[in-house]
């Protein structure tokens, strides 16, 4: 039986079935963006993707912690 996602990855399925897109490309997308900063990258995506920021701000620290 799979392991219910605790923390930012428990937006994950929410956040795939809202916007179209998986996680990976969103990742891919906070990866390559020359932006650093958590809240800069948050903004980032509510301004040009359209994200809400609980969503954004998820994305961004799951990706961060696991190593930009």
């Amino acid at each position: 039986m799979a392991e219910t996602a605790k923390g930012p990855a428990s937006y994950f399925p929410s956040i795939e079935k809202k916007y179209g897109r998986p996680i990976g490309e969103w990742q891919d997308l906070i990866r390559s963006s020359p932006l650093t900063k958590h809240m800069e990258l948050v903004s980032w995506l509510k301004t040009e993707h359209g994200l809400g920021h609980g969503h954004a701000n998820a994305l961004v620290a799951h990706t961060l912690a696991e190593g930009k």
